[in-house]
């Protein structure tokens, strides 16, 4: 059991320093040497769980889901957790940020970045099917285009998020967003009950993160925050 939790705690180590690398240098211009630095840790250890640095990325890829949010009684709800979730992860978890650089790189040309945006569309794809199979969604609603289209339109709004102000406002953009989305997609009744408030995130977060989990998320540097304009509110819930 001791060299388990010492082989989980190495393999997170190293994903750790070649998140923090990836996201310094770039896919293309980082190294297994300074990935190894940054961990401190043995090539042969890091060749044990990683055998590439293309397996590097892929790890950093799937560490943004690796987190268990608590079930609601409305995967519509679930789905808006995600969002704001993965929003406030961006700004405090350098794994995270990690990821979404590197599937955001176009500059890494010898990386296949579709995992990431696949993960990504998997996960909107099984909240909505499971939403519309329990009446949550409109009947006009197309799970596989939804889907796709809500990728997309994060993707772009953290990217301008990030152009701007570092993502400092990320959480609220990302509200605008769901304002915006979610009455073209959502019955009436459940549109009401949603809890989109931009501090969901972080009471989401305390209930499932471990105090050492806690303690290792960095906040980016605070600039000047242009203020982003609010849409029409969604009613929240309780």
């Amino acid at each position: 059991m001791a060299r388990q939790e010492r082989a989980i705690r190495t393999r997170r180590t190293i994903l750790e320093a070649a998140a923090a690398v990836f996201d310094e240098r770039g896919y293309t211009s980082a190294t297994i040497g300074e990935i190894l630095d940054r961990a401190g840790v043995t090539k042969g250890a890091l060749y044990f769980h990683f055998g590439s640095k293309e397996e590097l990325a892929v790890g950093v890829f799937e560490e943004q889901l690796a987190i268990a949010l608590p079930p609601q009684s409305s995967k519509l709800q679930e789905l808006v957790d995600s969002g704001l979730v993965m929003a406030r992860r961006l700004r405090s978890e350098p794994l995270v940020r990690a990821s979404v650089g590197l599937a955001l790189d176009q500059g890494a040309m010898d990386l296949d970045r579709t995992p990431a945006f696949r993960m990504w569309i998997d996960q909107n794809t099984q909240l909505l099917t499971e939403a519309k199979a329990r009446g949550e969604l409109l009947q006009h609603v197309d799970v596989a285009e939804t889907a796709e289209l809500l990728v997309g339109s994060f993707s772009g709004v953290q990217l301008l998020s990030q152009l701007r102000c570092q993502r400092q406002d990320l959480e609220r953009r990302v509200v605008v967003l769901f304002e915006h989305f979610l009455p073209s997609i959502t019955v009436p009744a459940v549109l009401a009950r949603l809890d989109i408030s931009v501090d969901r995130a972080e009471r989401l977060l305390a209930q499932v993160r471990t105090p050492e989990e806690a303690a290792v998320t960095v906040e980016a540097p605070v600039p000047s925050v242009p203020s982003v304009p609010s849409a029409p509110s969604v009613p929240s819930g309780a």
